[in-house]
């Protein structure tokens, strides 16, 4: 099964720059899926659910669709999950 790594982030922010920058790395390394959500993009297409609920700690890292880490990639913990499975 391949794993799901999805970066919940919003324009202008530079830590999610850098998040992002940093899980690209990882998904070529590690083999996982990973997908950019701008909470901000979603929520004007008329979903808010997800800025309401991580919109005051971005970045925020999901594995597998549960919050996994925010406000950085916990790399170290990130590796360990998904050689977990």
């Amino acid at each position: 099964m391949n794993r799901r790594v999805e970066l919940l982030t919003r324009e202008g922010c530079t830590i999610c720059s850098g998040a992002a920058t940093l899980l690209a790395k990882l998904a070529d390394e590690l083999g996982f899926e990973l997908t950019v959500t701008d909470v901000d993009a979603v929520a004007a297409a008329g979903d808010s659910a997800l800025r309401a609920e991580f919109g005051d700690r971005l970045p925020v890292v999901l594995l597998d669709g549960a919050e996994h880490s925010y406000w950085e990639v916990d790399e170290p913990r990130l590796r360990a999950d998904l050689a977990d499975r």
